[in-house]
């Protein structure tokens, strides 16, 4: 993909992360390279001369699943395509963001116009015309398996180019008649292979893990910056951080992180305060090992990035037409996305439970050495006794969200579609997951930044002094029990949009590489 100042151009198979990025931050439209149209055409008439030659071809003239054996007249072929896509629009619970479903219809243009998958120009002309216009499909959440293909919410994805169901402009709910009447953009009508090129295939599930993994991402960056500034607020060691120490292990992701939090420690006064005299031997863990397990943390984050990046380039429905050749597979079978999304649940449940451990360490006075529960007058006040309590508790729900989904398959369709990958729901619930972990590490965030403010006239490094001057323009200090709420949240915001580490972005782009 490409870009211009007001477009981006995709050019099929060869999307970044850095534009995936872009695509769920931006609705900046889309362009399709002039080099895909002829793949596209070329696949569509090769549908039509299957059509012409009349052998039975699955999914271009039988039925579907476990009625492929059901031969479909020429003269019924639009209306079993439209029937697919309402017999298959059955999804429930809540809608979609616009931000995954961005992610959704881009990756199905990409993969429509690589040219395997047999559908007009017209149809991918319309899904380019309904992004570009900000017409969002209504898409439940719920009720995929990962297998064959997100099929159900595809399908959702699908009624709006037939004018069917509604869809969202501007955040607003409208007919899909209305909407796409005032774009200038004519419903579709399904040809033999079409509805099923729409609805077979991964995009749904992809786009989720996709949303997880940015999450995961700015989660990672949040939570080295508020342990950096828990680690001063304790007046921990950097010693543990030493390079050597990490390059005799050798794992990639714990040598990165162990020099991102050099960076952004280096030069604290209150770290040179007690350099000398002081009689702990060894920090605890949740401060001393957190290269070791936000390093593997970021390990599992790169891992998933690349397993998703294949799969937002991919051809996931089935058939596919080769050479004028078409073959049944299964690459509709979302496995890599529930592994990928499996393992981003460890990992934005670890960043959370380390950062929970950080918290209870800093309003424990026999740990910390700060006043207890971080704050004046202790007794007539409760500090963060509770904000604890929060964190806990999510935490403590963190880790049954994070047990695999991927090991719960459930036959479907008369046990033609006998296996399935559970990815559309693995990938699903990142999302409760991570915004329960924003919250713990904005609650670490208020507590590390009490206890820096208990040390004054000392100050930290630089970069933690930026971060601590960011989060006071949002929320005051603690100074006595005042409704916390607003200020968990203000602190939770900054995690989840990215300005907790935006300040000091390019310590972190060793993340990225």
């Amino acid at each position: 993909m490409t870009t211009s100042t007001d477009s981006w151009t995709l050019i099929p198979g060869v999307m970044t992360l850095a534009d995936l990025r872009a695509v769920w931050t931006s609705s900046a439209p889309v362009v399709l390279a002039d080099s895909a149209w002829p793949a596209i055409e070329a696949s569509a008439a090769a549908v039509r001369a299957i059509v012409a030659k009349g052998d039975a071809a699955y999914g271009i003239n039988t039925g579907f699943g476990i009625l492929a054996r059901q031969r479909i007249p020429d003269q019924q072929l639009e209306q079993l395509q439209r029937n697919l896509i309402l017999s298959h629009s059955v999804g429930t619970g809540a809608l979609l963001s616009d931000a995954v479903v961005r992610l959704v219809m881009l990756m199905k243009i990409g993969s429509l116009a690589r040219g395997y998958s047999g559908v007009r120009p017209v149809i991918v002309e319309t899904l380019v015309a309904l992004y570009n216009a900000g017409i969002m499909p209504a898409i439940p959440a719920k009720g995929s398996v990962g297998a064959s293909g997100d099929l159900a919410p595809l399908a959702h994805m699908t009624l709006a180019m037939l004018g069917v169901g509604q869809v969202r402009v501007n955040g607003e709910l409208l007919d899909a008649t209305e909407a796409l009447a005032a774009a200038g953009i004519a419903p579709v009508v399904l040809a033999a292979k079409e509805g099923l090129a729409l609805i077979n295939g991964t995009q749904v599930s992809t786009a989720l893990a996709l949303h997880g993994l940015f999450m995961a991402e700015r989660l990672l960056e949040a939570a080295i910056v508020a342990g950096s500034l828990s680690l001063d607020a304790a007046k921990g060691s950097d010693a543990p951080f030493d390079a050597r120490v990490h390059a005799v292990r050798g794992q990639p992701g714990q040598i990165a992180t162990a020099a991102i939090y050099r960076e952004l420690m280096a030069g604290s006064a209150i770290r040179a305060s007690h350099l000398v005299g002081d009689e702990r031997v060894q920090d605890p863990y949740s401060l001393r090992c957190q290269p070791q397990v936000m390093g593997a943390v970021m390990d599992i984050i790169n891992n998933a990035a690349r397993t998703l990046l294949i799969e937002a380039n991919a051809v996931t429905d089935n058939p596919l037409i080769f050479d004028g050749t078409i073959i049944s597979g299964g690459n509709f079978h979302a496995e890599p996305v529930a592994f990928a999304a499996d393992t981003l649940a460890l990992a934005i449940a670890e960043i959370g439970a380390l950062a929970e451990r950080r918290i209870a360490l800093l309003i424990d006075a026999t740990l910390s050495g700060l006043p207890p529960f971080l704050v004046r007058d202790p007794g007539v006040n409760s500090g963060f006794m509770i904000a604890h309590v929060t964190a806990a508790a999510l935490a403590s729900e963190n880790k049954s969200l994070a047990h695999p989904a991927s090991v719960d398959s459930l036959p479907t369709s008369a046990n033609q579609e006998d296996h399935v990958s559970m990815a559309t729901f693995a990938a699903r619930r990142l999302d409760d997951m991570a915004h329960n972990t924003a919250v713990i590490v904005g609650i670490e965030l208020l507590a590390a930044a009490q206890g820096i403010d208990f040390h004054r006239p000392l100050t930290s490094s630089a970069h933690l002094e930026h971060v601590h001057e960011q989060l006071r323009r949002q929320v005051p200090f603690f100074d006595a029990d005042r409704f916390f709420a607003p200020d968990i949240e203000a602190a939770k915001q900054m995690v989840i949009d990215g300005t907790l580490s935006a300040s000091c972005k390019e310590v972190f782009a060793a993340l990225y590489q």
